[in-house]
């Protein structure tokens, strides 16, 4: 059985998760970047979500807005997490975030845990430099 999305992306015989970011944004860069590192067992296929193309097409639809707005992630079987819990999911399949994996589900942590995250994807640009505007996220009209 394959599953949709795996084809869309051309990953046929790799069931990887989808990991969606900002690709403008400097820390989302360098948080892909370290999330590449800790990824040993190649579970992750991280792209960028201002490219149409990396949206994969889903039932509801992927909101582009929302996808600037925090981290998603599409499992193979097109379930999707965004913030903590998409972090949350991945420690699981990272042997260096496994054994914290257990401690993301204690009463209280996720509540917390997707509080630090959404201030932190708010308040992103004013914690590293932009450079010529690049990394605005683009305002509803």
């Amino acid at each position: 059985m394959s599953w949709p999305i795996v084809e869309s992306l051309g990953m046929e015989n790799q069931l990887k998760s989808l990991v969606l970011y900002d690709g403008q944004c400097p820390l989302c860069q360098a948080s892909i970047a370290w999330l590449k590192r800790l990824d040993w067992l190649r579970k992750i296929d991280c792209r960028d979500a201002r490219v149409s193309e990396n949206i994969p097409n889903l039932d509801p639809p992927l909101k582009p807005e929302r996808l600037l707005e925090e981290m998603h992630l599409v499992t193979p079987r097109q379930m999707v997490y965004h913030g903590f819990k998409a972090f949350r999911y991945m420690a699981w399949r990272m042997p260096l975030l496994f054994p914290f994996a257990p401690f993301f589900y204690l009463p209280g942590v996720p509540w917390l845990g997707q509080k630090i995250y959404l201030w932190v994807a708010r308040n992103r640009f004013n914690l590293v430099p932009c450079k010529d505007g690049a990394c605005e996220i683009p305002r509803k009209k």
